[in-house]
């Protein structure tokens, strides 16, 4: 039995790979936290991975308060670019198969046609910055890794957007969201599922590098609120479109997020659900 070592387990992904766990009946699995392994120590990670010997280890550990890590760069920095290399450099070590989790924030947002794989990347924040550099050190440590870049994440777990939008929709009679920034949301599961997908098709499947993951479909953060509300039944929030201008915030965030992702259908056959099926799919569970 395949065993897998999932870092940042507490997590909106690491906790969608516990409820995958019973339906993956194949694979074995190593569930971490801080509280369990502190991934920013290197002789912490060569004495957990000695002992456990993963054949995958799954990086879902990550700083993801955007606008924090403008003022907060020495941790942003240490658990999106320094931990990925421990952590690729103890797999390269063991032997083991590594997955490090990636963001649309690696690009600057000005595309007008969905990002591909090999296209350059220019992140305009320190969020995006960091885990740029994270994608650097995994594959300079361990050539053999997959980096997956999602986007727009949420999850019935942690706090998200989709959750906020709720508490805001029955809290308030009248909410702005903006409307120019424009991607896909992915629900934690499916991009889950799709990483457990490629773990399972064996050994000689796998292809190192970068992939693009995202639910199907396009929309902008004002219609993803507009469906949370139609879909949750909240009809006594008027919600407004506002431009990015309108919402400033510390960190500069990319306008367009949208991915093309034949890469990763193509070489694993990797089918991928449609935003708004996904998005059901979760708030039945809230």
């Amino acid at each position: 039995m395949k065993k897998i070592l999932v870092t940042g387990a507490n997590g909106q992904l690491g906790n969608e790979f516990r409820v995958l766990a019973s339906k993956y009946t194949n694979l074995g699995f190593e569930f971490t936290d801080v509280q369990e392994l502190d991934i920013t120590k290197k002789e912490a990670i060569d004495a957990f991975v000695g002992r456990v010997k993963p054949d995958f280890i799954v990086n879902c550990a990550a700083y993801t308060a955007v606008d924090k890590a403008e003022s907060d760069q020495d941790l942003a920095y240490l658990l999106n670019s320094e931990a990925p290399r421990l952590l690729a450099e103890a797999a390269k070590k063991q032997g083991a198969k590594f997955v490090q989790i990636s963001t649309d924030y690696v690009f600057d947002g000005t595309s007008h046609v969905p990002y591909t794989e090999d296209m350059p990347i220019k992140p305009v924040s320190v969020y995006g910055t960091s885990k740029a550099m994270g994608e650097k050190n995994t594959m300079d440590a361990n050539p053999q890794s997959i980096i997956i870049r999602t986007a727009w994440l949420y999850s019935s777990f942690g706090g998200n957007f989709v959750k906020t939008m709720i508490r805001l929709g029955k809290e308030r009679a009248d909410l702005g969201v903006v409307f120019d920034q424009v991607g896909s949301p992915t629900y934690a599961r499916d991009l889950a599922d799709c990483i457990l997908q490629i773990i399972s098709s064996g050994d000689e499947k796998w292809t190192a590098g970068i992939y693009h993951y995202s639910n199907e479909g396009v929309c902008s953060w004002y219609d993803f609120t507009k469906e949370i509300h139609q879909l949750t039944g909240i009809t006594t929030c008027q919600v407004r479109p506002l431009q990015t201008s309108d919402y400033p915030t510390p960190a500069r965030r990319p306008h367009f997020s949208v991915f093309n992702k034949k890469k990763i259908k193509t070489t694993f056959g990797i089918e991928i659900p449609y935003w708004k099926d996904s998005l059901k799919a979760c708030l039945e569970l809230l």
